[in-house]
């Protein structure tokens, strides 16, 4: 997730430096195809590419609102799942009898791993040393570790309804919170493997590259140069913002513009842990960089 302060551009320059290039070379042949004299004669009303520019704006402006829907409600869930694993941790901490406390850590730290292993694989990364520490210790094998993760704690929860040590009213409400994170989860993977539709990139891009080609016929031959200039500025314009975009509609991409998984799990795991009144707790400071992961 980027962060307020020390936003790299040369990051979102570095996104679009071939078409950058592209609308560079393309502008530059156009401004002199247009100063040719038999192309000279050739003038537009401005008002086409205007009428093509206020298009384009329109398509991108609904393009950016849907992407940024994508990015919000991605943060929306990772909200809620914070929410859960401390609601779930402080159920079972106030439900269970004293001397439990075996049973209610055994609960956390599963609740742990999951929020990091459920990062990790929406980002389609390798799981971190941590998770295949818990993993190996526990012999966990799945396709979907995180959902495998969520039937131990049904599993357990179910085999403490049978000691007598919670009651039916409280499987309940453990049950009923375990049922909101498997949703997060759900909603989190539908995301994920719901694509954007790249014909409407496509066109975005043809509209592009029209509005560019119209765009010298319009404009004052005289001044070649600011010609020139207009018709790299206005196309680049619309392709960052397009790209923008683009960065946005897939939240789980291991990207700058991510959801921060990894800081939110971090924070799961130090609240969590605060809860159990652990000491020595790792608390990672912030990270330097303009963005948080």
């Amino acid at each position: 997730m980027l962060l307020n302060k020390r936003i790299s551009i040369w990051y979102f320059i570095s996104l679009i430096k071939y078409q950058i290039l592209l609308i560079m070379f393309f502008a530059v042949f156009i401004g002199f195809l247009d100063s040719m004299s038999e192309l000279k004669d050739i003038t537009l009303p401005l008002s086409i590419p205007s009428l093509i520019g206020t298009v384009l704006s329109l398509l991108l402006a609904f393009r950016t609102s849907q992407s940024y829907e994508r990015w919000w409600e991605a943060r929306i869930i990772w909200g809620a799942i914070v929410n859960d694993s401390r609601t779930l941790i402080r159920q079972l901490i106030h439900f269970m009898p004293e001397g439990s406390e075996t049973e209610v850590k055994d609960f956390a730290n599963r609740q742990i791993i999951w929020t990091y292993a459920l990062g990790e694989s929406l980002r389609r990364l390798p799981f971190s040393e941590k998770v295949c520490h818990y993993l190996d210790t526990h012999q966990i094998e799945a396709i979907n570790i995180p959902n495998a993760l969520l039937d131990l704690h049904m599993y357990q929860l179910r085999q403490l309804v049978k000691k007598g040590q919670v009651s039916e009213f409280r499987q309940i409400q453990l049950d009923s919170t375990l049922a909101r994170l498997c949703e997060s989860m759900g909603k989190c993977e539908r995301i994920k493997n719901t694509v954007f539709p790249r014909s409407y990139s496509m066109l975005l891009h043809v509209i592009i590259y029209v509005f560019a080609v119209l765009l010298p016929f319009g404009l004052d031959d005289s001044q070649l140069l600011i010609e020139i200039i207009l018709t790299i500025l206005f196309p680049t314009m619309f392709i960052a913002i397009e790209k923008t975009a683009i960065l946005m509609q897939d939240p789980f991409e291991n990207s700058p513009v991510d959801t921060p998984m990894t800081t939110l799990a971090q924070t799961i795991e130090v609240n969590i842990g605060q809860m159990l009144h652990e000491k020595n707790l790792k608390i990672d400071r912030k990270d330097e960089l303009y963005y948080q992961m």
